[in-house]
């Protein structure tokens, strides 16, 4: 999908010039429908002019709409913006930066995925002990109860047990679940892959699924409790970033 010339065409016409795209979502994660939405996601440098003065405007630029027949969800944050949210225990960028369906990629692209892996900590799991309990909070709400939240709940939890027990980022379910093995998942994967996205699903495996999902929550929890990453972004990644940020905004110009 990242080779689609219209990706390009859309990623080409945003208003800033982009440190690097990628691609988000249902794709990222594994289990795109063929109707899934393109979630495309990157970081945009604003011109010295844009941000000198009192007030900065258009730090986060956002487009929702179809585009050339695809269905685009474009969000892009300044650079500052995005290296800010880079040093606080924030999954979302993380799984961004490093998302292996890259759309436009840059030198400083590839140096800033370097410079992170000083950032990560073990807080980051703070991030998805949060996310997965709006998930799950979602999923349960609803009436029939659909793959698609269901799936997203699993992801967010082996993300984030990976994460605490590797120090790298896979958001990639399928991928995965090639070391974690739950059968069940590879079903879930199954049914949203071959249906449409408000896929079903069976109210009599909830209460199995509610079980899986209390046990990798306690997962996530003892390997937070039993990482080795640190507590806090280290020191010379803070300086790279603020090295690297000056020399991307400068190459901008006005």
């Amino acid at each position: 999908m990242t080779h689609d010339p219209r990706l390009q065409r859309i990623t080409s016409a945003q208003p800033y010039p982009l440190l690097f795209a990628t691609i988000s979502g249902a794709h990222l994660y594994g289990f795109p429908s063929p109707d899934s939405d393109v979630d495309l996601r990157g970081a945009h440098i604003l011109p010295l002019q844009k941000v000198l003065g009192l007030e900065v405007k258009e730090e986060t630029v956002e487009d929702s709409r179809i585009i050339e027949g695809l269905e685009m969800d474009i969000v892009s944050h300044d650079v500052k913006k995005f290296f800010g949210l880079l040093l606080k225990k924030n999954g979302y960028v993380l799984e961004q930066l490093y998302s292996p369906l890259i759309v436009q990629t840059t030198a400083a692209h590839e140096e800033l995925k370097e410079i992170v892996k000083g950032c990560i900590t073990r807080h980051h799991s703070h991030h998805y002990f949060g996310f997965v309990q709006t998930q799950w909070e979602l999923f349960q709400k609803e009436s029939p109860h659909r793959v698609k939240p269901l799936l997203y709940v699993y992801r967010v939890l082996l993300t984030g047990i990976w994460l605490m027990r590797t120090g790298e980022v896979e958001a990639n379910l399928v991928t995965l679940n090639e070391t974690f093995r739950l059968s069940y998942v590879d079903d879930l994967i199954a049914r949203k892959l071959s249906g449409p996205e408000q896929s079903t699903l069976d109210t009599a495996d909830l209460s199995f699924y509610q079980s899986e999902y209390e046990r990798l929550r306690i997962e996530l929890q003892a390997a937070h409790d039993s990482s080795t990453l640190r507590e806090s972004p280290d020191d010379s990644a803070r300086l790279a970033l603020n090295d690297l940020l000056i020399r991307v905004r400068m190459a901008q110009g006005i």
